[in-house]
């Protein structure tokens, strides 16, 4: 494929460096810093001269089969630069969270690029780790062997100290507690964003509609200074976050989701399917994220001819329904 990446920051960059590793040829790259414009692809990626360079402009990108759009986690905040995408007529693969299932906080922009994908020829998804794979997708690929699901309970623990600057500013850390609280409230910070979204593409795989989702977050702070990987927490500040997702159907809590990224937090996903007869658990020693986001990302771009154009759910590309207890 003949891709264009769409925001060069550190995912941006990863994008790039995971589609050259899988044989697709880059053929342009847009962002807006200063720094970066006029720069060759390759010398910032580290692999050499590529003769592609980075640019404001997106029409740069018309000629790519693809464009992997990675810029921000609220549809609000990118909806202009998906239009602009979209109305090249190009395919979306976008790591935008609240895209992942847009319905939810922004309906009205949803139905909106649903309309302009289908007027212009293009096609849009947004997708990765998590939303789009370990909180949804595989949940529902879990669930597929259940046959009729009573309660889904989904853990993602990491350690913060093993991920990337922009994600550790992302929770607040080293922020005082009351430094947080106005941030996050404010919206200059937002921690872990798709706990909704995850929760009704769950509910979207089971056909059923969710009566109530609770998202609730908090900071983790450090009763004791706290090292990892060569990031350093003093006391009293924060380490990071703790938060859950939750959905009811009726007055009962069906879906459960806990999320933990701390300084020095233990390493695993974990996801519990309990069933009227049996249960089933999974387990794992966790999901690099970025990683992970790059490939999910380039794995759905590798498929999305198969859709139709419009706004379209990873749940479209899981080839299983799952069936919900009855309440």
């Amino acid at each position: 494929m003949r891709v264009g990446i769409y925001g060069f920051g550190a995912i941006g960059r990863l994008l790039a460096l995971t589609a050259i590793e899988r044989g697709h040829e880059v053929i342009g790259a847009v962002d807006v810093r200063e720094d970066l414009i006029g720069k060759d692809v390759g010398s910032v990626l580290g692999v050499g001269n590529l003769g592609v360079t980075i640019s404001n402009n997106v029409d740069l990108l018309a000629d790519a089969d693809v464009v992997l759009h990675a810029t921000g986690s609220l549809l609000d905040r990118v909806y202009d630069q998906l239009v602009s995408i979209i109305r090249l007529g190009l395919p979306i693969v976008s790591t935008c969270e609240t895209l992942s299932y847009p319905y939810y906080r922004y309906p009205v922009l949803a139905r909106e690029l649903d309309r302009l994908a289908k007027d212009y020829g293009s096609i849009i998804i947004g997708t990765g780790v998590n939303p789009g794979y370990i909180w949804d997708a595989l949940v529902v690929m879990f669930g597929a062997v259940v046959p009729t699901i009573k309660k889904i309970t989904a853990i993602r623990s990491f350690d913060l100290g093993k991920r990337r600057e922009p994600l550790r500013k992302k929770v607040g850390l080293g922020l005082k507690p009351e430094e947080f609280s106005k941030a996050l409230s404010e919206g200059k910070l937002t921690a872990h964003v798709g706990y909704a979204e995850s929760i009704y593409l769950i509910c979207t795989a089971a056909g059923v509609q969710p009566t109530k989702v609770i998202e609730i977050q908090e900071p983790v702070i450090a009763q004791n200074r706290v090292e990892s990987s060569g990031v350093t927490v003093e006391a009293g500040t924060v380490a990071g976050v703790k938060g859950f997702g939750i959905g009811y159907l009726g007055n009962e809590e069906f879906i459960r989701l806990e999320f933990s990224a701390y300084v020095g937090a233990p390493e695993y996903d974990e996801i519990t399917i309990e069933g009227k007869d049996h249960t089933i658990k999974w387990r794992c020693t966790g999901i690099q994220g970025d990683k992970a986001t790059a490939s999910v990302i380039l794995s759905v771009a590798e498929k999305i001819y198969w859709l139709a154009p419009g706004l379209h759910l990873i749940t479209e590309l899981v080839p299983f329904k799952i069936r919900i207890s009855e309440r």
